[in-house]
Order: C-alpha cells, then structure tokens, then sequence
C-alpha cells in the first residue's frame, strides 16, 4: 500500500510539473479562485483576499448558518408555544452594533493600504499608456518616440450580410498570426502590447468615446478608462509569459470584444 501510495504521489508530481507552466496565467472555465500571480500587486490581492477576507467570510457565514439553527429549534411553534414579546435588548443592540464596526476596520486597514500601493509608483522605468475605444484599444510608449498602435480583436471577415465569421473562421484567422495553433479565439489581438519584466511600469489610462475598464487578473490591474481623464496605475511583471485581460466596463454592443493580450 506505501509503494502504491509513493508511485501516486509521484505521478501527479510529474502531471503537475508538465501541465502547470502551461496554464499559469490563463484562465480556464473549471478554475476556482483568483489567477495565478505575476506581479507584486496580485500577490498582495491574493493575500489580502485568502488570508484577510475569506477567513472574515467564512466565521460571518458559520455564525449566521449557527444562529438560523438555533432559532429554527428554539424558537418553533412546538418549543416555543408562549412568544416573548421582548421588544429591545440594550446589551444586544450594543454588540450587533459594535462588532460590525469593528469587523469595518478590520477590513478598512489593510484594504487602505493595499489602495496606495496600487496606486502609483515612485520611480516608474517606462510608462504604458492606453486609450480605449469603440472597441479596442491605442496604446502608446512615451518614452520610445511615441511608439503607438492600435490592438483589435483577432475575427474572420464578416459575411455579406455583416454578419461575424464562424468560431472555425475566427481561427483560421487566428492561425495565420499565431502559427503554433494555440491562439485562443475571442482573446487574440492583431497587435499585442510587450512589456519587459522586473521593472516598475507606469500605466495611465483614458478613452476617446465612452467609459473602458483595462483589466489584466494575472496584473492584479483594473483601472478604468474615462474619457477626458488620466487614470494611473503600476505593475512590475516578475514572471514571462503571455497574458490576457478583457474590457471589464460595458462599453456598447462588441464590449466583449476589446481583448487584451500582454507578452512578458
């Protein structure tokens, strides 16, 4: 039984070492949880989500789920066939209203702080800046001669009734950018943005038409883009890969397709 036991163990060893690296940072529909990290910022998330806000959940839920228990036993028509009529606990108004507040700033610390440590950074070594529109995306590299493009979605022709291709056209198209056959349809743009990593980016963000949201999980970045504003952000990528994000504000008809893909 050990020696079933050890080859068990040993075999899910080497499937994790091989299938890991190849879904870290992309999403999958039987995920759970948030996405793997890939910048200081999202580690940072994950902590304040897994370590701070689950565990408050968590008791808030088994403590109701205890309360309603106990109700339904105690107080039923059976157990209970004479009701109070107690209208006011003074003692119990104080504590459903004190430990609320404090369960508040339990929360409001940490949360405060990890606010201004996205927020911005101090000494930024290039800038990222990106406009959104109906629908796709202009980014622009300040620092490299004003280096700008435009980033659409990856589709096959439209039909003559204007119609969108059929998913199997979609990737056809996909294939002549991404030869390897591994583009995924829907999240492919014809000019990804490359960032470098370990360093500390600037993003800023704005839009010429209507409200985007520029949002990369792995990033830990949603930021939106309003137009007539410039909105500021930082990331520092501390793993290569390629990374993909989506417009997270409707934004009109084809919101669904602004993708964003990011290669480290």
């Amino acid at each position: 039984m050990k020696t079933l036991m050890i080859r068990v163990l040993a075999a899910l060893t080497v499937w994790l070492a091989a299938t890991l690296p190849a879904f870290a940072f992309e999403p999958k529909p039987t995920d759970l949880g948030l996405q793997a990290p890939a910048t200081p910022n999202m580690v940072r998330l994950h902590h304040f989500h897994d370590n701070i806000l689950l565990w408050i959940i968590t008791g808030i839920v088994i403590f109701v789920f205890l309360l309603l228990v106990w109700v339904v036993l105690r107080y039923n028509a059976k157990a209970n066939p004479v009701p109070s009529k107690t209208t006011h606990h003074v003692g119990l108004e104080v504590v459903w209203t004190i430990v609320p507040v404090l369960i508040l700033l339990g929360i409001a610390v940490p949360s405060y702080k990890l606010l201004f440590y996205l927020d911005r950074t101090a000494t930024p070594d290039m800038t990222l800046k990106i406009s959104g529109y109906q629908w796709g995306w202009t980014y622009s590299y300040p620092d490299q001669e004003g280096l700008e493009f435009n980033a659409d979605i990856i589709r096959g022709p439209k039909d003559a009734e204007g119609r969108h291709a059929t998913p199997a056209q979609d990737q056809e198209e996909i294939n002549k950018y991404i030869p390897d056959g591994k583009g995924r349809r829907l999240l492919e743009t014809y000019n990804p943005i490359v960032l470098p990593t370990e360093k500390n980016i600037q993003i800023l963000t704005t839009a010429s038409d209507v409200i985007h949201s520029w949002t990369i999980p792995a990033f830990g970045v949603k930021k939106d883009a309003v137009p007539g504003r410039t909105n500021e952000t930082w990331v520092r990528i501390t793993e290569p890969g390629i990374y993909y994000g989506q417009c997270s504000e409707i934004c009109g008809i084809d919101h669904a397709a602004m993708p964003i893909v990011a290669y480290a």
